[in-house]
């Protein structure tokens, strides 16, 4: 950000110095709490202010710290440790700008969301499977090292280990801003994943591709089912069964009734989990699944700007539909929407995404901000 948008700046944050306010006495207030619904709004939006404002005392912080820098160098009183250190200053006021920047930017209002992770193995076989099972290795190691819960929902596995399909949620702690959401850094690994190596199972070390998709939902919660979906998930309209539990080849691992299905029958929608040892924990992991995808569903038909969203995600796991490529025998993974290329493969797959999903951050910050420009002129013109 330029020297001379401080002003600017200011002005875009008084409303929200204001909005911030108004939040804080709303949380006080006990009964907030009364409507589950209005209380995780507020907060989310609070939690989304807070991050903004304290960037932006931040950058008065650094900024102050470096015209004290300037002043102690203009009468004099520099060395080389003073020069490097207002170096520094300068450096860091610039990150700080740019992060506030992308803070105040245009976002995708599912951004400070937890996901529900759904993982297919598609062409490819035993092999996609494999995949399949690397891919939810990569996205626990990273989701852990931004300190989010990864929680496998429902599991169907492969005869080597694999994954045939496995459905997780990512949970981030509670009051964290939008932008370090967890639907804000994964919604781009929506998509078919295409690996290209040589199979455990390819006796003559001939290359094969296989192909793995990815569905990234934002999870819908409890407020969500009270506020939209409370006639979609009447028990009218649910048809749930249970049924016993059982393992690889068919050997039963539980005595009693324990798995769960649940129809949603306006829709055909189907969940079914088992990996829980109660009925009970199933009954709500499958309500939990099913919960998110209604959401999504009617969001995907009501919101424009959500269905073209859901365009960019994937429907059948095939290999000309791919958004990247991890190629063993080159060490190389690329990501075909914004030209990302690393060689760096192996660290990628040891949960190193930082970079790869920051490219796909900046091109839909680019094209919110190139939307809202557009968008502005039309209203000027109008």
């Amino acid at each position: 950000m330029a020297e001379d948008s401080a002003g600017d700046r200011h002005d875009r944050l008084d409303p929200l110095r204001l909005e911030h306010a108004h939040l804080q006495e709303s949380m006080a207030d006990p009964a907030l709490h009364d409507d589950p619904a209005r209380a995780r709004r507020i907060g989310r939006r609070y939690a989304e202010l807070e991050s903004v404002l304290r960037a932006a005392a931040q950058i008065e912080t650094t900024a102050a710290d470096l015209d004290t820098a300037h002043e102690l160098a203009e009468l004099g009183e520099g060395d080389a440790e003073l020069a490097q250190e207002t170096e520094q200053l300068a450096a860091r006021l610039m990150a700080e700008r740019e992060r506030l920047e992308d803070l105040l930017a245009p976002r995708d209002p599912d951004d400070a969301r937890d996901v529900i992770l759904e993982i297919k193995a598609g062409a490819g076989g035993e092999e996609s499977a494999l995949f399949a099972a690397d891919l939810l290795r990569m996205y626990r190691v990273y989701a852990e090292s931004k300190g989010w819960r990864v929680e496998v929902l429902t599991a169907a596995d492969s005869d080597l280990g694999g994954f045939k399909d496995v459905t997780a949620a990512i949970t981030a702690r509670s009051g964290t801003a939008a932008a370090d959401g967890v639907y804000a850094h994964l919604k781009h690994e929506a998509g078919v994943h295409r690996v290209q190596r040589v199979p455990v199972t390819e006796s003559a070390g001939r290359i094969h591709t296989s192909a793995v998709g990815v569905l990234v939902l934002p999870e819908a919660d409890e407020a969500d089912e009270g506020e939209l979906l409370a006639e979609a998930m009447a028990p009218a309209n649910l048809r749930i069964d249970v049924f016993r539990s059982s393992g690889p080849g068919g050997q039963s691992v539980n005595t009693t009734d324990s798995a769960v299905r649940i129809t949603h029958l306006p829709t055909g929608l189907v969940v079914s989990c088992q990996d829980q040892k109660s009925q009970l924990q199933n009954r709500e992991q499958a309500r939990r699944i099913l919960r998110t995808r209604l959401l999504d569903a009617r969001r995907a038909e009501q919101e424009q700007q959500s269905s073209a969203a859901r365009r960019s995600q994937v429907r059948t796991v095939d290999r000309s539909e791919r958004i990247r490529t991890y190629n063993f025998p080159e060490s190389r993974v690329a990501d075909h929407r914004t030209g990302y290329k690393a060689g760096n493969l192996s660290q990628v797959l040891s949960g190193d995404l930082d970079d790869l999903i920051a490219s796909s951050r900046d091109a839909e910050r680019a094209a919110r901000l190139e939307d809202a420009q557009h968008s502005a002129v039309r209203d000027n013109r109008g």
